[in-house]
């Protein structure tokens, strides 16, 4: 039998070996495969089908709709460059922002009760609308302010595969775990809208009601860039997980199906469980391409008494050159 002080010797001596067990709760190395000054631009990746890589849009008439219209240097045929591209100056801090989710059970129907009111939480904006002396009013001259709005999404906890995948609307597809509205991937003009538009420091921006949202990811979102990491839902109730898996990689369109989600095993409500999610990406169409469950009623709009904004904005168009 080994003497006690022999016992407390031996870490120290398989660490003198290399041999000291490697620690096993240090997240994986990040290998990044997109190459940001030349990531795939979306435009033309519309489709009224599920298809890999694109948008399955409910809205397919794109030839009334206005969006950012000025110059777009850091656009390069088929991709562009998002360290060329310009935001919107400002750090604006919201302390009224109010976010909340909550399970509620209903008989044997559980469900997931979101609640607030589209203001960012612990997170900043630029200042919008865009001003004059903004370098970024050069390109973009988005004349909408940020306003509260009343968002509630009533969404299943063990949300279900539908028969078939479904299209997603213009506006509101799914909220950050910030209390931010996540848009589609498109502008009013069909485009790749975070190629086109200027946003701001944290990706994004607001439309004509005043509903600030992102198009894909933002630098100021909460695991974003942690493996695995639950960054917000879609409205049909399944998760929308962040860039990495859980080795570390970065995943593309090339490791998801049409919808631009897949099955692995993640943290879901506190439990490691394989099931199915959509994936947050660099890549278009960045958060969801159809639903594969089934969209929930979206009651969204600004408070009652507050101001509306008008149902859409011809922006002016950019200055001479």
């Amino acid at each position: 039998m080994l003497k006690p002080y022999v016992l407390l010797l031996l870490p120290a001596l398989f660490a003198l070996a290399g041999s000291a067990p490697a620690p096993t709760d240090q997240p994986a190395p990040k290998h990044d495969v997109l190459d940001v000054r030349h990531l795939p631009l979306g435009d033309g990746r519309v489709s009224t089908s599920p298809r890999s890589g694109d948008v399955m849009s409910c809205q397919t008439d794109f030839s009334r709709g206005f969006g950012a219209n000025g110059p777009t240097p850091w656009i390069h045929k088929d991709t562009w460059d998002l360290t060329a591209k310009p935001q919107v100056q400002g750090k604006l801090e919201w302390p009224d922002a109010e976010f909340s989710i909550a399970q509620t059970q209903n008989g044997l129907v559980v469900s997931r009760l979101v609640k607030g009111n589209g203001l960012p939480v612990k997170t900043a904006t630029g200042n919008f609308p865009i001003s004059p002396t903004d370098p970024a009013f050069a390109y973009d001259r988005n004349p909408n302010s940020i306003r509260k709005q009343t968002v509630q999404l009533t969404l299943p906890a063990a949300p279900q595969l539908a028969a078939t995948p479904s299209c997603v609307s213009m506006g509101m597809i799914g909220v950050a775990l910030n209390g931010v509205a996540i848009f589609n991937a498109l502008d009013a003009m069909g485009r790749d809208a975070v190629a086109h538009e200027v946003q701001d420091l944290c990706s994004g921006h607001p439309e004509p009601r005043g509903t600030y949202h992102y198009h894909g990811p933002s630098p100021c979102l909460p695991g974003a860039t942690q493996n695995e990491q639950l960054i917000g839902y879609a409205i049909d109730g399944f998760g929308i997980y962040s860039t990495y898996d859980a080795g570390g990689a970065e995943l593309t369109n090339a490791n998801l199906d049409v919808c631009h989600g897949r099955t692995s095993t993640v943290l879901w409500d506190g439990k490691p469980q394989s099931i199915y999610h959509y994936v947050l990406t660099r890549e278009y169409p960045y958060t969801i391409g159809c639903f594969m469950g089934s969209p929930q009623h979206l009651h969204q709009g600004p408070p009652p008494g507050g101001p509306g904004g008008p149902g859409g904005f011809r922006r002016p168009p950019p200055p001479p050159m």
